[in-house]
């Protein structure tokens, strides 16, 4: 298997393990794929935590108009209550990503798909959807990478 340019040093070749997981990710000590994790992790801290806090006061957007009816009318709740308990659960994601990238990108991973499936059972917002699925993608991407580099956003500054 040709050596990625990204890899910190060239590894065995034998037949037994030519498609290792390992194969495709990066090492700790890559300086690319630090600032890769780094970048991301800035990314998944700050924007649940904009987006949560948000939510309490509507400066972006009202956020009540992104809650499905079915939705809203299952939970005995009024909507600007469901948001704010929205609100408070992506502050803590992005806390928990802050702390615990690996478990804290997981979680954003699968909220985003919860937010997929609200936005998909309202008619015209198919193209926010597809947008949060690009961002749970970025969500797995740095839990991946979290699992590589092993340390949160407060080791080695």
């Amino acid at each position: 298997m040709a050596s990625r340019s990204w890899t910190a040093e060239p590894r065995e070749k034998t037949e037994d393990s030519r498609y290792r997981d390992e194969d495709f990710m990066p090492r700790v000590g890559d300086p690319r794929a630090r600032q890769a994790y780094r970048i991301l992790q800035f990314a998944y801290v700050v924007a649940p935590i904009v987006a949560g806090v948000d939510k309490f006061f509507n400066r972006l957007t009202d956020w009540s108009q992104y809650l499905a009816p079915v939705v809203a009318s299952a939970i005995p709740f009024s909507p600007r209550l469901i948001v704010m308990g929205a609100g408070c659960a992506e502050v803590l994601v992005g806390l928990l990503v802050a702390v615990k990238p690996g478990v804290g990108a997981t979680l954003a991973m699968v909220w985003l798909w919860g937010v997929i499936a609200n936005l998909l059972l309202i008619p015209g917002h198919y193209d926010i959807a597809l947008r949060d699925f690009g961002l749970s993608l970025g969500a797995l991407a740095l839990a991946r990478l979290a699992r590589s580099m092993k340390r949160s956003i407060f080791a080695g500054i």
